[in-house]
């Protein structure tokens, strides 16, 4: 009887663990802590480990109350569409109040480490998670603006390292900013327009002009090209103390170019397997740009 006893045991605190993992998006805040660490690296002139694990952590839980909050908000949406079903609220093996209290711990806790490092570092963290539950959680449902709503808090880690480096805001951490904000729409509305149905079915309004044809793909490819040209800018020195080399600048133009040539590739099929391979190539073009960025300073 003990031994079943035990088997049950674990395996509640096994599900307890994987919802706590899903209602924080383990995954999602794990990438946003690295984009912050590397806008650190960007902007510090000697390296504070503390200060890189501080943030770590809190980023992590920045993003995980924003995480949380938005699947309180969208229980009932969640409920319809199969990919989200099963998400610890919409399933039933979280009660709402659970989600709440580990939303409001996550908050304090994590704007109260980022206060740690600098308090412009907790303001831009409570502008963020204000935007995204506040802001762009309810507006999904409303109007295809929600994108671009949702992608101001998406752009804030970039930069947000850099603040934490610096203390201050300025060209340098703007363009950081830009960079991640306008790389948001052509990785989203790949991710809107494999989605489509599910989203529509939920009423979500994720494509702009909530259509899924080629009047999508050329807004992907338009905001595809500023992000090119916003990535490769600090070569021509005009973002402050934020500069890159010449053949730096080329290989992330490459880079974009890889994303542009993926976004056409969906402009001629309008096919789901290549909006899932430009959604892929968006992913890898954002893991890889911070880290070359900051090869290059450290060869400057």
């Amino acid at each position: 009887m003990s031994s079943v006893s035990a088997i049950q045991n674990k395996i509640t605190i096994k599900t307890l663990f994987s919802d706590f993992k899903q209602l924080t998006k383990v995954g999602l805040s794990v990438s946003v802590v690295f984009t912050s660490i590397t806008g650190y690296l960007l902007g510090v002139d000697e390296i504070n480990y503390t200060i890189v694990l501080l943030l770590g952590i809190g980023g992590y839980f920045m993003v995980g109350a924003s995480n949380a909050f938005n699947q309180i908000i969208e229980k009932d949406i969640d409920s319809i569409m199969t990919r989200t079903k099963n998400r610890p609220l919409p399933s039933g093996r979280m009660s709402v109040t659970t989600a709440m209290i580990i939303a409001v711990s996550f908050t304090i806790t994590g704007l109260s480490i980022l206060y740690g490092i600098h308090p412009k570092c907790a303001l831009f963290g409570a502008i963020s998670i204000f935007l995204y539950t506040s802001a762009y959680t309810p507006l999904k449902s409303y109007t295809p603006l929600a994108v671009f709503v949702g992608a101001i808090p998406g752009a804030i880690p970039f930069m947000l390292g850099w603040v934490a480096a610096t203390g201050k805001f300025g060209i340098e951490a703007g363009f950081l900013f830009m960079i991640q904000f306008f790389w948001q729409f052509p990785h989203f509305w790949a991710i809107g327009w494999l989605q489509y149905e599910e989203y529509s079915k939920a009423g979500l309004h994720m494509l702009p002009m909530d259509k899924k044809d080629k009047g999508a793909v050329i807004q992907i490819i338009f905001y595809t090209c500023i992000m090119m040209l916003v990535s490769i800018a600090p070569v021509l020195k005009v973002t402050g103390e934020f500069y890159i080399y010449s053949y730096t600048a080329f290989v992330i133009f490459l880079l974009g170019g890889l994303m542009l040539w993926r976004a056409f590739k969906l402009y001629k099929s309008q096919d789901n397997s290549d909006a899932r391979k430009l959604m892929l190539v968006s992913v890898f073009y954002i893991t890889v740009v911070p880290i070359i960025y900051v090869i290059d300073k450290f060869l400057h």
